[in-house]
């Protein structure tokens, strides 16, 4: 479950997902004594897999924001065309283009975690999630019918 949630931050990217994952699982370790059990330990255990993805996404934007300053200053940005078909990566890349919260539910629903969990992990209402979910379906299907 930690490995999908990292993927759909990710962009689908395994090797990223992976080490994303391995990051998750030192920190569970390194903060069990901090555990209150106020929340079921899987519960727990997506917290700070979000906050890990979240930490990693920031670094990287960082890095990404001093590359292409690096490549506007030299004038050699190239454009990358990315042509897959595999539907899952399809899903992956789309999930990409979503908001990082999007990406959080769309991950956690694609573990099949209960919308009620969800929402406990959110902190939001159940309500306020089915209206998000609906929203993100129907962002979903635009984006991967390209339109």
């Amino acid at each position: 479950m930690v490995f999908q949630l990292c993927l759909g931050f990710v962009k689908g990217d395994e090797d990223q997902s992976k080490d994303l994952a391995q990051e998750v699982f030192i920190q569970v370790w390194n903060h069990l004594d901090r555990f209150r059990k106020e929340s079921s330990p899987k519960t727990w255990i997506y917290r700070i897999t979000v906050n890990t993805c979240l930490n990693h996404l920031k670094k990287e934007r960082s890095q990404e924001e001093k590359l292409g300053e690096i490549l506007r200053d030299q004038e050699t940005a190239e454009i990358i065309e990315f042509t897959e078909t595999d539907p899952s990566k399809m899903l992956f890349e789309a999930m990409g283009k979503l908001s990082e919260i999007d990406r959080l539910i769309t991950g956690l629903l694609l573990d099949e975690v209960p919308q009620e969990e969800i929402a406990s992990i959110l902190g939001i209402m159940e309500g306020n999630l089915r209206v998000k979910i609906h929203r993100i379906k129907l962002r979903l299907k635009k984006l991967i019918n390209h339109e």
